[in-house]
């Protein structure tokens, strides 16, 4: 009897992975109708940050650029100045200042460069390791001003090239794919259902603004995420897109730096650790202990966790096959990060800064 429960849990989450597949929001061609701004923080990028850069030139309607360099070591800020020149008076190169006592680092340089555009109406931000299609802005708004959404984050297509980005990335589009309902998200004023990635996220100047901007979310290690519930605490609207054919992103090139970069933030995913512990002792239930039962029960539900990977991936531009067939190593891998980030909390620096104020 526990068996088929657990087997009818996995089969509802996949059933709901391809109902959100089909109600995800998904761009096509547009008119830029606002005035839009790109805002890109850098911290000792130079060694990827030129493809990102390229982008930026290329795009189409050439947006005002602003760039700030926070505080890098590496020569981050010449590379900007080199690539970025035929751009001319559109391009602001800021320098970052000292780290004020209570703020993280992302946030504080968002905030700045924020602070610095007072003439676009719809602020872009995106990281370095982001590379945009030419048309990407317009397409993007576009879907902004459709949905009546203040905040939007079209999720680019995540790239991955090792093994082990290959089984722990794609969980990033299957989890709220599987688990958030998106319609409800949007229509819903409770800032606890909501979802955002930092990686290019689009949000008006005036919700941003009342939501009390990056300044709102300063110690927030997730503050794309801590953005978009200030924006729904303050009566603003938010939505996720398919942003795969907009944009691509590889958020780390290695196993040590994904392992770095998740355990730095991937406890604050959760209200705390019991939660955490819930959340995934109920994943590994589903998804790694069901199948392991060898019976007809767990091969039933081994099966449709792979659909549902399928499906997620086939939805956001990622890999299916043969990925999807680790689903169950992807969660054993996605369970030992949460507990080494949780057992890290604290003692975790990011590019020389801490990663958690208490």
């Amino acid at each position: 009897m526990a068996l088929a429960i657990l087997t009818l849990a996995v089969l509802a989450l996949t059933v709901h992975t391809l109902v959100n597949a089909r109600l995800l929001r998904r761009p096509g061609a547009g008119t830029r109708r606002h005035r839009v701004a790109v805002l890109l923080p850098l911290r000792d990028e130079a060694h990827r940050v030129e493809p990102c850069l390229r982008a930026l030139l290329a795009l189409r309607g050439e947006p005002r650029l602003l760039i700030l360099d926070d505080g890098s070591t590496d020569g981050t800020a010449d590379l900007v100045r080199s690539v970025l020149a035929p751009a001319g008076d559109r391009v602001t190169l800021l320098t970052g200042r000292p780290l004020p006592p209570g703020w993280l680092g992302k946030p504080h340089a968002c905030h700045q460069l924020a602070e610095a555009e007072a003439g676009a109406d719809v602020l872009v931000f995106i990281d370095a390791d982001v590379v945009l299609r030419e048309d990407a802005l317009d397409a993007a708004t576009a879907v902004l001003d459709d949905a009546e959404a203040d905040l939007l984050s079209p999720y680019p297509r995540i790239t991955a090239g090792s093994l082990g980005e290959r089984l722990v990335q794609p969980l990033l589009q299957w989890s709220w794919l599987t688990f958030l309902p998106l319609r409800a998200m949007e229509r819903s004023p409770r800032p606890s259902l909501a979802a955002a990635g930092g990686q290019f996220l689009l949000v008006r100047r005036a919700a941003y603004d009342r939501a009390g901007g990056h300044a709102a979310v300063r110690d927030r290690i997730l503050e794309d995420i801590e953005l978009a519930r200030a924006v729904k605490r303050t009566g603003g609207r938010i939505a996720l897109a398919d942003g795969s054919d907009l944009a691509t992103c590889r958020m780390y090139t290695s196993w040590h730096d994904l392992k770095d970069g998740y355990s730095k933030s991937l406890w604050a995913s959760f209200g705390s650790p019991v939660g955490a512990a819930a959340v995934v002792a109920l994943l590994l239930a589903l998804y790694v202990v069901l199948p392991l039962t060898g019976t007809w029960w767990g091969l039933a539900g081994y099966l449709l966790g792979v659909a549902g990977r399928v499906a997620s991936a086939r939805t956001t531009g990622g890999r299916a096959w043969p990925d999807a067939l680790a689903h169950p190593v992807s969660v054993l891998l996605f369970a030992w990060l949460v507990a080494r980030s949780f057992r890290r909390r604290g003692r975790v620096t990011w590019k020389g800064r801490p990663t958690w104020r208490p």
